[in-house]
Formats: C-alpha cells, sequence, structure tokens
C-alpha cells in the first residue's frame, strides 16, 4: 500500500515529455486530443503521406526550422542564422546591425557547409541491433557489436537511394531507432531583421520573461531540377516541399493547445542523486565561473570596436546563452530541492527491489550502489574536464596550436603524402577563417584570465607538471599577464600569415616550427595529460553509468508499468505539447502569457545596446501602421506555454490544434531551465515568437511584402480556417504518387 501511494510522484508530470513522433498513436494521440488536438497522429507523422514532419527540418547542426512556403521558404530563429548573417556581415555592410532582405531571389545569399536535413521514416530497429549480444558483455565490447550493427541497418535502409540514415539510442542503449534522412545543401539566406530587432533585451533578456524578441530570420532551400539535394549552384531552383505550414492569425488564448515539433538536443531526465548533485554542485559551477570570466573580457572589447563586435558576435552569443542557462539551472534545482527528491525516488525503488522475487532483486538490487560508487569515482575527473575544455581550450591560440598535432603524428609516422597534402589543405582553408573571427589581443586578455582558472582548480595530480611549475611560479594575476605576453609574442601561430608559414613548412615534411612553438609547447602536455589521466578514467566510469542506467531505467519502467515514458533528447525529432499558460515564478507574482509591441516602447532605452529600438519600428508604432497583425490596438510579441523543451527546439514551430504555425519556439523561462533533468509544471514555460510579430516586422517594417504573399495565411478576417487534415493541401496530393515511389526502397 505504501509503495502505491508512493509510486504517483515518479509519474510523468503534466506536458512533460519529448515524445517520437512514430509512436504518438500509441502513447499520445487520445491525449493530445483531449487537449485540444484536431488532428491525428497520421496527420503529424505519416511515411505514406504528406504529414506535418514534411515540414520541419533540422537547421544546421543544432536548431530546428520549418518550410511556410511551397517555394522552400524557412522559418528559423535569429540566433540560430546568426553565424550565417555574421559570414555575411563587415564593417562596411553590417548585417547584424541592420539586418538584410533579399528583394529578389538573386538577392538570396548561399551558406557554404549549411544544411537542411528532413526526416523521411523512423523505424524501431531494436531487433537487429541487439539481437543474440550476451548478456553479460563488457560495455567496451557490446558497444562495438552495436556500432557495427548501427551502421549495417542504416547502410541497408538507404541502398539504392539519395537518401541518408542513422541509428540513435534511446533508453541509454535499451532501444534503438533507424532515421532515414533527406539532406538539402543548398541554402539561402533571405532575410533578417536587425539585432535591435533580432536580439531585442540581448543578454539582460535572454532566458528571461516578459520577453519581447523578435528572434526569427528566413532561409530558402533550394534543390536540383529534380527536386532533390544538390551542391549549390546557380541553376538549382527554391524546393517545392511535400507539406508547409500553413499560418494562422487567429492568435491564441490560454488552454489553447499548442504542439512544438523539433529536434531536441539532450536532456537527462533519469539521473539518479549523484548524477544531479555532480551537475549541480560540480559541472555547472566550473563552467559558468569560467564563462563569466571570458564573457567580461569579450564583452569589454567588442564595445570598444566595431571590427571586434563582429567577429566575436557569434561566439558571444553561444557562450552567454549557456552560461544563463546554467545559473538558471542550478536555481531550478535548488528550488525543488531535486537531490532530495532523487533520493525519495530511489528508495521508493529500493523498496520495490526488496518487495519482489529472487530474480528481481538479482537483477536490481546492486543497482544503485553501483550507480553511486562510479559517480564517486569519476567527479575529480568531470571537474578536471570541465575546467581543460572550457578554460585551457577555450583559449582559441591554444586550440589552434592543439590542432598541429596532427601534422605532427602524420608526419613522424611517415604518413603518405596525400594523406598530409590533403590534411593541409582543410587547414589552410579552416586558418583563413579562424583569423577572420578572432582578435589576438582580445585573445591574449582571455588567456590571461583563463590560464590560472585553468592551473588553480584542476585537482593537482591531474594537472600536467609544466602548469604545476607554473602555478608556483605565477603567485599574481601580474605575473600570469607577463607570462601570457611572451607566449604571444613569440609564436608563430597568432596571425595568419606566419601560421601559413608554419603549414607550408609542413608541406616540405618539416615540424620544427610546430615542436619549437611556445603556444604547442603548452598546450601540447595539457592534452597529453588529458588523455592519459583524465581521459580513461571518464570515459570508464561514463560506460558504467551509462550501462547501470541502462539497467536502472528498465527497472522503473518495470516498476511503473502504468507509466508513459520518453526517451531522453538526443537531437532526434521529437514532439512535446501543452497549452498556452502563464505561470507564477516567486510569491506574489504573477506572469501573464503574452507580450505586445507595447512593451517593447515601454522597454526602450537608447543608451542600453540590449534595448536600442530601431527608429522605422518607432515610426509604425507611433503611427499605429499595424496591418492585419494588431490586436486590440498593438501587436503580439511573444507567448509561453507548458510545452517540455530544450537547446535544439531553437527555432520549432509552435503549432495549434489545427496543424497551423502560431508561432517559433526561440527560449524557455530561466525559471524553467532545470527542465533539463526535472520538470516542474508550475514554473517550466517555453517562449514563443507569436508569428503576427514575425509577420508584421516582414511586411510593414522591412517591405518584404513578396515573401508573405508565399504564405498561406488563415483565420484572419474574411480568410477561413485551415484544412484538418495536414496531408489533405493540394500540393502535397499532386505529388503523392511521386512521393511514394522515391520512397519505396527507403521504405523497403
Amino acid at each position: 500500500m505504501l509503495l502505491t501511494l508512493l509510486l504517483p510522484a515518479l509519474a510523468a508530470r503534466a506536458d512533460e515529455g519529448m515524445w517520437l513522433p512514430l509512436l504518438l498513436k500509441q502513447l499520445n494521440e487520445a491525449d493530445m486530443q483531449q487537449k485540444g488536438l484536431k488532428l491525428s497522429a497520421e496527420d503529424i507523422y505519416s511515411v505514406n503521406r504528406g504529414s506535418l514532419k514534411d515540414a520541419i527540418v533540422q537547421f544546421g547542426g543544432g536548431c530546428t526550422g520549418e518550410i511556410i512556403s511551397n517555394e522552400g521558404l524557412l522559418l528559423t530563429n535569429h540566433h540560430c542564422g546568426y553565424g550565417q548573417i555574421q559570414q555575411h556581415s563587415s564593417v562596411e555592410n553590417d548585417y547584424l546591425t541592420k539586418g538584410y532582405w533579399a528583394m529578389t531571389r538573386e538577392q538570396e545569399l548561399p551558406n557554404p557547409g549549411l544544411t537542411a536535413t528532413f526526416i523521411v521514416r523512423m523505424e524501431d530497429v531494436t531487433g537487429p541491433v541487439l539481437q543474440g549480444i550476451p548478456a553479460g558483455i563488457q560495455e567496451a565490447d557490446r558497444e562495438k557489436i552495436v556500432q557495427q550493427r548501427m551502421a549495417e541497418v542504416s547502410q541497408k535502409a538507404v541502398q539504392g537511394t539519395h537518401y541518408k540514415a542513422f541509428v540513435r539510442p534511446m533508453f541509454n542503449g535499451g532501444e534503438y531507432y533507424l532515421f532515414v534522412t533527406e539532406v538539402f545543401e543548398d541554402i539561402r539566406l533571405v532575410g533578417a531583421p536587425p539585432s535591435s530587432i533580432g536580439k531585442f533585451g540581448g543578454d539582460t533578456d535572454n532566458w528571461m520573461w516578459p520577453r519581447h524578441t523578435g528572434d526569427f530570420s528566413m532561409f530558402r532551400i533550394y534543390a536540383g531540377p529534380d527536386n532533390k539535394p544538390a551542391p549549390y549552384s546557380k541553376d538549382n531552383k527554391p524546393f517545392q516541399p511535400r507539406h508547409s505550414l500553413p499560418i494562422s492569425l487567429s492568435g491564441v488564448q490560454p488552454g489553447d493547445f499548442t504542439l512544438v515539433f523539433g529536434f531536441p538536443g539532450r536532456t537527462t531526465e533519469y539521473l539518479t542523486s549523484w548524477g544531479v548533485d555532480e551537475t549541480y554542485s560540480v559541472s555547472d559551477p566550473a563552467k559558468v565561473k569560467i564563462r563569466d570570466t571570458k564573457l567580461r573580457i569579450l564583452d569589454a572589447d567588442m564595445k570598444a570596436s566595431d571590427k571586434v563586435r563582429i567577429q566575436y558576435a557569434a561566439k558571444y552569443a553561444s557562450l552567454a546563452n549557456y552560461w544563463k542557462k546554467w545559473i538558471g539551472e542550478m536555481r531550478g534545482l535548488k528550488r525543488l530541492d531535486a537531490v532530495r527528491r532523487k533520493q525519495q525516488q530511489e528508495q521508493q525503488f529500493r523498496q520495490w527491489v526488496q518487495a519482489g522475487d529472487a530474480t528481481r532483486q538479482a537483477k536490481y538490487g546492486q543497482i544503485l550502489g553501483q550507480l553511486e560508487q562510479q559517480y564517486r569515482t569519476v567527479r575529480p575527473y568531470v571537474q578536471a574536464r570541465d575546467y581543460v575544455m572550457e578554460a585551457a581550450l577555450g583559449i582559441e591560440l591554444l586550440t589552434y596550436a592543439n590542432a598541429m598535432q596532427q601534422y605532427v603524428d602524420l608526419v613522424k609516422d611517415k604518413a603518405p603524402q596525400a594523406e598530409i597534402s590533403a590534411a593541409l589543405e582543410k587547414t589552410r582553408r579552416g586558418t583563413t577563417g579562424t583569423f577572420r573571427n578572432i582578435n589576438i589581443s582580445t585573445d591574449q586578455k582571455v588567456a590571461a584570465a583563463l590560464l590560472p582558472i585553468y592551473a588553480e582548480n584542476t585537482p593537482a595530480e591531474l594537472l600536467p607538471d609544466h602548469i604545476k611549475a607554473l602555478r608556483q611560479k605565477n603567485t599574481t594575476p601580474e605575473a600570469w599577464q607577463r607570462f601570457v605576453a611572451d607566449l604571444y609574442s613569440r609564436s608563430r601561430l597568432t596571425s595568419e600569415e606566419s601560421a601559413q608559414k608554419v603549414l607550408d613548412e609542413v608541406a616540405k615534411g618539416n615540424i620544427s616550427g610546430i615542436l619549437n612553438d611556445p603556444a604547442y609547447q603548452l598546450v601540447a602536455p595539457i592534452v597529453a595529460t588529458y588523455r592519459q589521466k583524465v581521459l580513461p578514467t571518464y570515459t570508464q566510469a561514463q560506460d558504467q553509468i551509462t550501462l547501470l542506467q541502462r539497467t536502472y531505467i528498465a527497472g522503473l519502467r518495470e516498476q511503473q508499468p502504468q507509466r508513459k515514458f520518453y526517451p531522453d533528447a538526443n537531437s532526434t525529432l521529437r514532439v512535446a505539447y501543452g497549452q498556452v499558460a502563464g505561470y507564477q515564478p516567486a510569491d506574489g507574482v504573477q506572469y501573464d502569457y503574452y507580450t505586445t509591441l507595447d512593451g517593447i516602447m515601454q522597454k526602450a532605452d537608447p543608451t542600453n545596446v540590449d534595448f536600442e529600438v530601431p527608429q522605422r519600428l518607432v515610426e509604425l508604432y507611433e503611427k499605429k501602421d499595424y496591418g492585419p497583425y494588431a490586436v486590440n490596438g498593438t501587436v503580439p510579441v511573444a507567448f509561453t506555454a507548458t510545452n517540455h523543451t530544450t537547446g535544439g527546439n531553437s527555432g520549432s514551430p509552435v503549432i495549434n490544434g489545427r496543424g497551423e504555425l502560431i508561432g517559433t519556439n526561440f527560449d524557455r523561462n530561466w525559471e524553467g531551465t532545470m527542465s533539463d533533468l526535472m520538470y516542474d509544471p508550475d514554473r517550466v514555460r517555453n517562449i514563443t515568437l507569436d508569428v503576427r510579430y514575425m509577420l508584421f516586422v516582414v511586411d510593414k517594417y522591412a517591405g518584404a511584402t513578396h515573401l508573405v504573399k508565399e504564405m498561406k495565411l488563415v483565420g484572419g478576417p474574411g480568410q477561413a480556417s485551415a484544412a484538418p487534415a495536414a496531408g489533405d493541401d493540394k500540393k502535397v496530393k499532386k505529388q503523392k504518387v511521386k512521393v511514394k515511389r522515391e520512397k519505396a526502397a527507403a521504405v523497403n
């Protein structure tokens, strides 16, 4: 009876979960429809006809985008397209500050290396991957077999087609799923608002609510003449999608159903108390400390120089994003008393095990004790790893110098000249990009600040001897500054010209320029010590934790057969769903569910770069020139809902119950950032850019009305709502036979 009373505390909370689209029919369809979904699971994910999934792409390597026209127009976040906007920017053409809008197709800008990946289909392949693997096999040996099986399954699935495929583990390797993909590589920048809109609020408002950021950018997917992926060519045509999202002008109200479709990056919802404590007490504090130091240096130099600002814009944004997220995560875990709550869950699990038969006790009886031991073993190695990765290799000169190790190895191993030449060509191209986006004076300041942090916080037994000596010699900040100044003055890897000369020498078989460079001499032992002393123990412990977690999660699923379990996020396509809602962040404080253009003007501050408002926006506001996007005399900007999201969901479409786009996900609230480890239904909220503000900026602010005309707007004055079935639009019907034929090989 006691266990029966305690078990509900372990069940998935309301609106928690990142669900595999393939399983919506059996796990979620009824609940989603009860909350307001008008579609079927088949309308969301289908292999045989166009569905919502066919309008969703993984944008680049870490964001999501959605197709909003039948001509391949792609919508994502401004911060997701930030790197591409930066690459096209210069002091003379500062698209970061001023924005960019292609008024013709010819003005749409190519982005080498950028991809957009569709999911064609997914399949449970647990059987083929795990069949015949002995139960007691070592984790490393098991992983070798699994990796080979995954490769075989992936290759077989797409043989004879232009598709690609990969297999991902779920539940720490308890299950495996195949994903067949179609990857497009000609992606062009179409439009981006100025940073005063796309980044309004800056780091001050990042992760915060209320929010007023117009966080969007637009790209277009181009394809070859057969509508299939093709390398960039002026002859390519706009891609014709199997489905594009209609855009609703109807807006949202509290309690409205919302669906987020995207590629969430990483969550660890099933961690034990020791895993949560490691994050809360060791890893997050270390990374916050290091990034706080680095960000202050970058911020000062970026404010002093437009050139430095452009060079570091994307890097600064990336660093700051997770720096602030980790701060919120620690606060959220503390407020939830997360470690104690996990301990309570573990106690319930122990009681369940002890109440079971001998088989259950033999299978699960030692799991928690073994997990505790592995976490105790790995703790100092986690600390050392964080300080190497964030502090030592957070210095760009050392990161670049470390890349030279490959040439030392190639020459010493007498590798074929063709292999060396191929590696050199790649590094030469990378060198140009590296020095285009680095200011050596700034990096020197970063080095002077981060080297002592690395030296003084890494466990002594895991430091290389030369760093121990430096720590004893340089006992003041001034001493470290003198050491670093000498390092940068003598290194040949501090400019593109001299670095290319070092590579010229390598091409002739001479690596003395690398071996004698002080930057290389500093970083090589750091990395060698990391690989010899830190990585082996860290990897072994993490492998054991993975194995034990797999068994622990299997036990939880056996303990709670009534609970619907979802796998942790791992950058695969997922559905989250919830409802529009405000929240109460603290006692006596109540946040509404939406913000408006009025709030932008209330925050406006010309003396603070985070809250500058472009004059054109002020003029539209003063004239109330809002077009069809106005609601009650203003323009909606953002809203919150209870969807469970994480990194990678940036740019994800937020869709209403009829399958219409109502916004673009771009953030979470600060009070909810701990949802990567523990979901709190009372405070976890995803933050969405209202689609009407996006349209207002594109149409009225930028004058890019031609882009709005591409879209299918529904729900406004004089317009009908979209049809409930996502697969019923005419474009899909015309292509249905062709799509089915193209997919046949992959499906079979």
